[in-house]
């Protein structure tokens, strides 16, 4: 068993398909007792009789995951069969079928970022009361290289999947203090929505990264991150064709004005090289950290003297 796995219990939304089946069948081989949750009754009862066949503990429960009833029930039915919840990956999602912007319609805006995005939220606020009255819980969402770089006709999919990053960034500064860890994956796996997106199957067939690029190969940072050797929060890994990466924003060093000086437009053009260089940089964990940064480099206080309020020290990361 890895990493002292055995014994926890995970819910896996969107567990019955790609990623989340394939996460699904590793945690229970693992000793997790898996709930597998999505909408599909027949992909749930497949994917959980792939666990029990191997002796593995699983329960499909159908639920929609923008529905706060069905999430509620969710809960309780997981809390009734399985026990308490130690892991939640938030995996639901692939509703990213291409669509120009210029002709998209915000009805598909909406269902987009409703399927991608609110589900996430709303599933981590149902389990996430109680993980904190626990002081304990490990939390996985499923963003997507489509957050960092996009691509065309993908705005609202790349739009939601970039608010997961943020949403599991909230989560981890917010749980820190009681003991949860939040991070976060951006696989790049063969699905059904991938196939639906490239659409060319002759290319599909034949086209040695799109075989690379199977599920199973997510499912080894998925469950390092679920394990107790995982002990760091509010981080973004990248998981593609077996290569394994963190990504981050950086924030450059840049150009900083003269304090008695009223920069210009004129001024921005004269130092837009350094401005724009990224040989220096840090990785900021909070909004907090940017600020003390300026702060630094003017040689003020973020606060008046006087001032009982007392910011962590930011954590520098200089490239």
């Amino acid at each position: 068993m890895y990493a002292d796995l055995s014994g926890k219990v995970a819910v896996i939304t969107g567990g019955s398909k790609g990623i989340g089946a394939a996460t699904a069948r590793a945690l229970a081989a693992n000793g997790v007792a898996v709930a597998v949750v999505a909408r599909d009754r027949a992909a749930i009862d497949a994917t959980v009789e792939s666990i029990t066949a191997k002796s593995g503990r699983a329960i499909g429960v159908t639920a929609d995951c923008t529905s706060e009833a069905d999430l509620q029930a969710l809960r309780e039915t997981v809390a009734a069969q399985l026990g308490a919840v130690h892991i939640l990956a938030a995996f639901v999602g692939g509703n990213g079928m291409p669509v120009p912007t210029q002709v998209e319609t915000g009805e598909h805006w909406r269902a987009v970022v409703e399927s991608e995005l609110t589900s996430t939220f709303l599933t981590v606020a149902a389990f996430l009361p109680d993980m904190i009255s626990r002081h304990s819980g490990v939390i996985i969402t499923m963003s997507s290289s489509a957050a960092r770089q996009a691509a065309k006709s993908s705005a609202a999919y790349a739009a939601a999947k970039a608010g997961l990053v943020g949403l599991t960034n909230v989560i981890a500064i917010e749980g820190e203090a009681h003991g949860i860890l939040a991070n976060s994956v951006m696989p790049t796996g063969f699905s059904r929505m991938v196939t639906e997106t490239v659409g060319d199957e002759k290319f599909l067939a034949e086209s040695g990264f799109m075989r690379a690029i199977r599920p199973e190969l997510v499912v080894p940072l998925v469950t390092f991150l679920a394990s107790s050797s995982c002990t760091f929060t509010h981080r973004n890994y990248s998981a593609s064709a077996g290569r394994y990466a963190r990504v981050f924003v950086g924030l450059s060093e840049g150009w900083l004005a003269d304090a008695e000086s009223e920069p210009t437009a004129e001024d921005i053009e004269a130092h837009l090289e350094q401005i724009s260089a990224t040989e220096k940089f840090f990785v900021p964990t909070s909004i907090v950290d940017e600020v003390l940064e300026v702060c630094e480099r003017r040689g003020i206080s973020a606060m008046p003297d006087n001032a009982d309020v007392a910011f962590p020290e930011p954590e520098r990361n200089r490239g």
